[in-house]
């Protein structure tokens, strides 16, 4: 969308060459009035393409304002924000709803009642409140998006900007996360439309300089000029005493749950105009976040039970009619088929894995396709059960992208049918070399359902090795599907805390996503168990996250990541009975519905 703006024509203030920021100067009308319908015209194409609302004049300026009214950075920002947005989850948000009241009446984030000389909001973040062991981080961001988006409703806060403090004075290291303080950071570097003045990072104890040496590797020079930590008694350099409060050495009596509380009865009712926007996947993002259809349990009981079996397979079938929504020219290339175990399950060339170039490799193709998790983009890796030769493929992908955890949904033979070959060492001290990688068989736990093998991955070429868990599941019949989900679930959780302790062993030698690399899921075709396990573990995340979730809405989305995911109606049955019989196991239903 960008490429049909003319920079000339868009461009805003000009830039200082000192600061690379721009300059200050008096915009005349006919100019804003130019840039706003510039913009509108730019963001309302892609609201009219994705059948949404247009965007109001309003909010343009909000956004034209925060980037002095240059259009082009006014767009990026606007995709930012609404990008941060639906990645952390922060749509409808209900303020008069618990997590989030409480959250915005904890004291922790105030907007203070006076402005700086400039005229700049101050927004206040007192770190000792924070304990993350009682609030999730998207709570946190919940309740800031909400506070800052009120601030930023003042015409005088978009035209002079917002001075963030960071009071950490009484903190310790319980109250503080890397993880969180990584996103308000990015939040307020570039994904909020605001003029941030400057961040005041106020009392930081000894411990804190290590990680803020970490957080400025994140910032740009110029927005890492605007980051300052000072002490308590130079806070008075920055801001004059009656724009602090009293416990920071200023005048100002803080009484941020009463200003809270009046922000809240004010928004009684009120509708986010953005929400509609934000709830548009991005490629960026994760296509599964929560949507406006989706089930709390008990919903989902009352859906199952209104439309039975024959219901359940009738919605199935309608998604089943459904057209991949992409191509599979690289599947169906003459030279690329023999690495295909079925002719008829291909990967959308969208989505698929790209191995990467090697000398004398005429092609970068593997039966895998990333797919999306719940809130996490490339969440998985879905593919076939490896073929004799496509072992040192698979092993060269598992490499390629940082694979922790391999989930086996199959065994290689069921009844008198090879469903996968056997491509890492079965016994224990056990070594097989498949191409560049030497794989060893560190250690086999046998569990009543599964088998979980600790595997060591030597690069002959790199001379770098690498632990992967890899996990087999024992329990589903060669047909149909089991007639119980408990060992399934268990069987996820196992895998999903081996992922959490692999990521964590990692520390700061992994800078991706929170949960890690993608995890590789397969069984014989690499869609049937492999979907339902996928979905599974995304609906029982969003019933965990927000309390609801969608099936149908799941397994749409993940088809068209991983085509025909899902393979027959009793597995999309299975999902529904599997989230049920989670629930009562939870508490969230009773034990005899």
């Amino acid at each position: 969308m960008l490429k049909h703006l003319n920079r000339a024509e868009a461009a805003g203030p000009p830039v200082c060459e000192s600061t690379g920021f721009p300059e200050e100067r008096q915009w005349h009308p006919v100019s804003r009035l130019s840039a706003t319908r510039q913009f509108l015209e730019e963001i309302n194409k892609w609201t009219s393409q994705h059948g949404v609302s247009p965007l109001s004049r309003e909010l343009a300026v909000k956004f034209l304002m925060a980037r002095k009214f240059d259009v082009l950075r006014a767009i990026e920002l606007f995709h930012s924000y609404r990008e941060t947005r639906l990645k952390e989850g922060i749509v409808r948000l209900q303020p008069q709803e618990e997590p989030l009241r409480s959250e915005l009446l904890s004291g922790k984030f105030t907007v203070l009642s006076v402005r700086d000389p400039s005229g700049a909001s101050i927004a206040l973040y007192t770190a000792k409140l924070h304990h993350p062991n009682k609030t999730g981080n998207h709570v946190v961001l919940q309740a800031l998006f909400y506070l800052l988006d009120r601030a930023v409703e003042s015409f005088e806060t978009q035209r002079n900007g917002l001075v963030f403090i960071y009071d950490m004075a009484g903190s310790n290291y319980t109250n503080f996360e890397l993880d969180l303080s990584k996103k308000i950071l990015n939040l307020l570097k570039g994904a909020f439309p605001a003029r941030l003045k400057k961040v005041l990072i106020v009392g930081a104890p000894v411990w804190f300089r290590v990680p803020y040496n970490l957080l400025s590797l994140l910032l740009k020079e110029k927005l890492r000029e605007r980051v300052q930590m000072v002490k308590m008694a130079e806070l008075r350099q920055h801001l004059p005493r009656d724009c602090l409060p009293q416990h920071l050495g200023g005048l100002l009596p803080l009484e941020s749950y009463s200003w809270n509380q009046q922000l809240l009865a004010g928004q009684n009712g009120r509708v986010d105009p953005v929400d509609e926007l934000v709830g548009i996947p991005v490629e960026d993002s994760s296509i599964h976040v929560p949507g406006p259809e989706s089930m709390r349990p008990q919903e989902l009981l009352t859906h199952l039970g209104r439309l039975q079996r024959s219901g359940i397979h009738q919605e199935y079938e309608e998604l089943r009619k459904e057209p991949p929504p992409g191509t599979f020219h690289c599947a169906q290339s003459a030279y690329n088929q023999e690495r295909n175990r079925y002719g008829d399950v291909l990967c959308l060339d969208q989505t698929r894995v790209r191995l990467k170039a090697r000398r004398n490799e005429r092609s970068d193709y593997i039966n895998a396709s990333f797919m999306d998790g719940y809130k996490q983009r490339n969440a998985y890796i879905g593919t076939q059960g490896p073929l004799e030769k496509t072992y040192s493929d698979f092993w060269r992908m598992v490499w390629e992208q940082n694979v922790l955890v391999i989930v086996m949904t199959t065994r290689t033979d069921e009844g008198s049918r090879r469903k996968c070959g056997q491509y890492w060492p079965l016994e224990e001290g056990g070594q097989e070399v498949y191409g560049h990688m030497a794989v060893v068989n560190q250690r086999v736990d046998n569990h009543t359902h599964y088998n979980h093998t600790t595997l060591e991955l030597h690069n002959t070429e790199t001379c770098e090795q690498r632990q992967v868990s890899h996990f087999q599941y024992l329990s589903w019949p060669d047909y149909g599907v089991p007639t119980s989900a408990v060992t399934l679930i268990d069987f996820l959780g196992a895998v999903k805390r081996q992922q959490r302790k692999m990521v964590k062993a990692l520390g700061l030698q992994w800078a991706g996503h929170p949960q890690g690399p993608p995890m590789v899921v397969h069984c014989s075709a690499g869609i049937g168990r492999t979907g339902t396990f996928c979905a599974l573990d995304i609906c029982l995340s969003q019933l965990q996250d927000v309390g609801s979730l969608n099936v149908c809405q799941t397994v749409r989305r993940m088809r068209t990541q991983r085509a025909f995911s899902i393979q027959t109606p009793d597995q999309y049955y299975f999902c529904y009975n599997a989230i049920l019989e989670h629930a009562q196991r939870q508490g969230l239903l009773p034990a005899n519905q």
